[in-house]
């Protein structure tokens, strides 16, 4: 089993997570230094950071890549855990950031992780098509 360090949004540093950006991750991922415990990128927790094409590289050069994971920052956001939105949606520059997490080489999946109230309170066949669909044109 692989384990995944996954930096959380510095809005979860009080009481879900004390790695909150990639830098972090890597140096602790470089620290225990074993192929089994790699990173997992999260476009919802990292986008904001400055530093964040130069850690993608640093992460897949150590081949601690292990996840990438996609969704949106609506604006505004009315829920910090449950009001994420489709690709596309929301602030986040979703293919750019996919472009430097391929540029590493990286060839696993790209997770769709959308934790929203109000899709999930929606037809879910619906839901599921515009996933895919923001999916192949967002991403």
């Amino acid at each position: 089993v692989k384990l995944s360090i996954e930096p959380l949004h510095p809005m979860y540093a009080g009481d879900r997570s004390a790695i909150n950006t990639l830098k972090q991750a890597n140096d602790m991922a470089e620290l225990i230094n074993s192929d089994w415990v790699g990173i997992a990128v999260d476009v919802y927790h990292l986008w904001w950071d400055d530093t964040l094409q130069s850690e993608i590289k640093r992460c897949g050069e150590n081949k601690h890549l292990f996840a990438f994971h996609v969704c949106d920052w609506n604006v505004p956001t009315t829920d910090f855990l449950n009001d994420r939105g489709l690709m596309g949606d929301g602030c986040i520059n979703v293919p750019e950031i996919r472009s430097w997490v391929e540029e590493t080489g990286f060839s696993g999946y790209n997770e769709v992780e959308i934790f929203s109230d109000k899709y999930w309170a929606t037809n879910q066949i619906e839901y599921l098509e515009k996933i895919k669909k923001a999916y192949l044109t967002k991403t």
